[in-house]
Formats: C-alpha cells, structure tokens, sequence
C-alpha cells in the first residue's frame, strides 16, 4: 500500500512537505507548499503565488487539513505572494521557520528574486518575520537545518543559479548566519537536485536531495563529507497514485527507523510514458515511506500503510 497520506482540499497541490512535533499539544503538524495545482493557463504560475498549508495529525495516520499560515507577506506586498519548501524546527523554547519567499504570482521566473526568509513562533500558529538570510544572490530556496556535533547549526540549500546544487551556511544560535560553500555540486557526478534534507539515524548522518528521478542518498560520520549512495524511491509505488518519482522529502526520525514524508504528481507515470496534458497533471499528494539502515546503508519502503509516530528520538 502506497497510497497518499494527504491530499490539500483546496487548491490540489500539496508539495514539499516538512513535519514536526507541536510540544503543547502532542500533535503532528506538517508545513507545506500549497501550489494552486488548478489554475489553468502556460508557464508557472500554478506553483507561484502559493501560500503555506498546515495539516495536523495526533499519530501521523490521519491527516486533517488546518488552513493556512497567516502573517508570513513582506509588508507593502499586496496581493497573492509565493511561498515554498518550508523548514520548521524547535530550538531554544520557540519554532523557527526557514521559507522561500518572493513577491507576487508570475507565471515566468525572469526576474524573480527568490530568497530564504526567517521567522519565529511560539506556537506553530502565529509567526514573526526576523530576518531574510545573508546567502548568495539571486536565487536561493530549499532550506534545510540541523544541530552539527560541534553544537552549531548548518543550512543546506538549493542555489538554482549555479548548477542547482547544494550549498551551506553556519550559525551559533539560528538568528545569525554565515555563507559556507559548496558542499553537493550539480554536475556528472551529482545531477542537479534541489530539497536537501539531514538527519541522523543508525549510528550515521544522512543528506537526501531530489533529482527528479528519485532521492540521491549520501551518507556521512561527521557532517562534513558526504559519500554517495544511489538512489531511492526511484521506482514506483504500487498504489496508483504513487507510480511517479518521490520528491522533496522530509524525514522523521522514531528510534531505529524513520517516517520520510514525500510528494508525487499522481497522474504521472515518469518511468513509462511522457507526462500528460490531462489538464490534472498539476496536481500532487502527499505520501509517506519507512526507512531504515542496513548493512550501512539506507533503505526505504514505499509500499507501507501509514504508521504511528513516536515522539522524535
């Protein structure tokens, strides 16, 4: 069973999901970019203008839609904005949202200025813009964070400008951040990707990225260096709606093994035919898969019923 955990009621475009644990209540809530999969017309403009959804679940089974996040414009932008790949960790006592943000809904990216946008929040509902991150320019979406060893923290991102690879910055303390480098080039070896994503997990930390033909998976002790795996998830599901490739996937960690939370476009059958012009090839749901380590290396089964979370380890 592969079938989708989560389908937005709205607008038919849940995509690039990211799930936490709200501390209060006990919840699950998933953060996700809520693309207008409906509108009609060429170009992109059914994936600009998209605002933040929420979805809430108290085991990570059942999924209940929840609205959408208010507050998160650049005052003086009027009008619909557009709103990516949200990554909402907990630290210190509040959350912290790291968000592709740029203004408007156009259906061409020449000339969009695409950023990565910081906020705060005590309770996952109501959040305060601090700051827009000191990173390259002009284009740069897709964060990701997490705690190093050293007890800094380390930003992973896309930078769509050069190469679509991967590249970090570092902080003490989540407000202030510094450009590191280059760490996943898009290149022979490493195909252009986007959606980083780290955890850690059987005794290894891991980074994932989308290559639009699966999740490249690389594997490190440190956080330093990362060694290439392969692929996963690159063959498809066996509920109809999971015959495409996995995409933009956040990972839950519970003990030994690990919810990855994934989108797909259900009506495509990539590994078989060409994508159709049905007029509902815009669409995407939300899937979830089991990983585990084995042998050091990382597996994962789509093919699961949903299953409980834990509190994460």
């Amino acid at each position: 069973m592969s079938a989708p955990i989560f389908i937005d009621p709205v607008q038919d475009g849940a995509a690039d999901p990211t799930v936490i644990r709200n501390e209060d209540t006990g919840e699950w809530w998933m953060f996700y970019t809520n693309r207008r999969a409906h509108l009609g017309g060429p170009g992109w403009g059914w994936i600009c203008g998209s605002p933040i959804g929420i979805a809430i679940s108290s085991d990570g089974v059942e999924w209940m839609y929840a609205g959408t996040v208010e507050g998160l414009d650049l005052p003086g932008d009027d009008g619909l904005n557009t709103h990516w790949a949200p990554e909402v960790i907990r630290a210190e006592g509040e959350y912290h949202m790291y968000l592709t943000y740029y203004a408007g809904a156009p259906d061409s990216f020449e000339g969009v200025y695409r950023t990565i946008t910081h906020f705060t929040s005590p309770d996952l509902r109501t959040w305060t813009r601090q700051s827009v991150l000191p990173l390259q320019e002009p284009n740069v979406i897709d964060a990701c964070v997490a705690r190093l060893p050293s007890g800094a923290w380390r930003m992973w991102y896309k930078d769509e400008e050069r190469g679509s690879s991967t590249w970090s910055a570092i902080s003490p303390d989540l407000y202030d951040w510094k450009m590191e480098g280059i760490v996943i080039p898009g290149s022979p070896d490493a195909p252009p990707h986007e959606g980083p994503n780290v955890f850690t997990l059987g005794g290894h930390h891991w980074l994932i990225t989308d290559e639009w033909r699966g999740l490249a998976v690389y594997r490190s002790a440190d956080m330093e260096r990362w060694e290439r795996q392969g692929l996963i998830l690159s063959e498809p599901g066996t509920d109809p709606m999971d015959r495409s490739f996995a995409r933009h996937a956040d990972v839950v960690v519970t003990g030994d093994q690990a919810a990855l939370f994934y989108f797909t476009h259900p009506e495509w059958d990539e590994a078989a035919k060409p994508i159709p012009e049905t007029g509902q090839e815009r669409r995407t749901v939300i899937h979830v898969a089991k990983l585990w380590v084995e042998d050091g290396h990382l597996r994962a089964d789509r093919d699961v019923a949903p299953f409980p979370l834990t509190e994460a380890a």
